[in-house]
């Protein structure tokens, strides 16, 4: 019986699996660099946090912190707590996951939409994520230089990720995933793919919640530095309405570390 191991991160899974590039180049200058990765199937989800420099603009540097942290920590806890996806990077308020087959998928893009689908539910701060999706051939190497490398992945797939995630929805939404229209086929169904929640009523009976996401029409969007997109946006209906923001949140929070005596304001010497 084959045993399958759970990859907590890039750098596990290369260190784990045979590289089909691993070499050393000449930079032209005789110093060299080195080409070392594994070339996998993948998608790629991108997700940030709508208006993140107008909703942090008041903040001090500490809440900002405390705001960010807050979203990454509950879309995982939401989105990535039983799910075969790897985090590759967080880049500012923008969290990068990757997922593929040898990382455990058994369908790498429905297991991306479905993250990106809890992603969005229960947003109970109304962070609204923007979420991009993308698929395709994909390295993931080591970048960077012998003063510091690290695990990532590179590819066209990515760049296209990034850029449905920085698509303008169409209309008034909580949250919504794009991704090139290509990707979604004819046999998918909205329900078996993002299906609603069941719930159970007051005798016993579980009876199925009403669907709250919708697919919206084909649209052809430009990207920046590539070339024009067919796009499809799933839009999730419901706005919440949040009885508290995520800056207040994060103002609570502050004070919080200043009454645990965690926190002293920083005071400049020069």
């Amino acid at each position: 019986m084959s045993i399958r191991y759970k990859y907590n991160s890039l750098e596990d899974f290369l260190i784990a699996n045979p590289l089909n590039a691993d070499g050393s180049l000449n930079d032209g200058w005789n110093a060299y660099f080195s080409v070392k990765g594994r070339e996998i199937e993948a998608t790629i989800l991108f997700a940030d946090i709508t208006a993140f420099s107008k909703r942090t603009a008041d903040l001090s540097p500490v809440e900002t912190l405390i705001f960010v942290n807050n979203f990454f920590s509950w879309i995982t806890a939401e989105a990535l707590q039983e799910r075969p996806g790897i985090v590759d990077k967080y880049i500012g308020d923008m969290i990068m996951v990757v997922f593929s087959k040898e990382f455990g998928s058994k369908d790498h893009f429905i297991d991306a939409l479905q993250t990106a689908r809890w992603m969005a539910e229960h947003d109970v701060l109304s962070f609204m994520p923007h979420m991009g999706i993308a698929s395709g051939d994909v390295i993931v190497g080591y970048v960077g230089t012998p003063l510091k490398y690290n695990a990532s992945v590179f590819g066209l797939p990515v760049a296209i990720a990034a850029r449905c995630a920085n698509i303008k929805p169409q209309g008034t939404h909580s949250a919504s995933i794009i991704l090139p229209a290509g990707l979604w086929k004819d046999e998918y169904s909205l329900n078996d793919i993002l299906p609603p929640p069941m719930y159970q009523g007051p005798t016993g009976e579980r009876s199925e919640m009403t669907q709250v996401w919708e697919i919206l029409p084909k649209r052809i969007e430009k990207i920046k530095n590539l070339p024009d997109i067919e796009i499809i946006e799933i839009a999730n209906q419901v706005m919440h309405h949040s009885s508290i923001t995520a800056a207040e949140m994060a103002k609570m929070n502050l004070q919080i570390l200043k009454d645990l005596g965690l926190y002293r304001k920083y005071e400049n010497q020069c």
